[in-house]
């Protein structure tokens, strides 16, 4: 069964598809950034600029990120707690 990703479980899920505003980051050049997020890898976000196209990739380690669910909600997301694929973050929970 799957879940929908929710307030709770977002750092479970695939990030792929939302939309992520860069609240807070150790690089202050990174701040304010808003797009989709287009590929994520252990340590990276590659974020597609709402404004301009252009394609950033993003540390996750020293982030803060609000994600927009599909329920229009909004979910602020420490980044050192994204780190890691997405099926390792889901094996840290279930224990495998």
């Amino acid at each position: 069964m799957f879940l929908k990703r929710s307030r709770r479980n977002l750092i479970y899920h695939e990030l792929i598809g939302l939309q992520v505003i860069v609240k807070d980051h150790t690089d202050p050049s990174l701040m304010g950034v808003k797009g989709l997020v287009v590929d994520e890898t252990q340590n990276m976000l590659e974020i597609e600029r709402l404004d301009d196209g252009r394609r950033l990739k993003v540390p996750k380690a020293g982030g803060a990120y609000l994600f927009k669910l599909e329920n229009n909600s909004f979910v602020l997301v420490n980044g050192d707690k994204l780190l890691g694929r997405p099926e390792d973050r889901l094996k840290r929970v279930v224990g495998g």
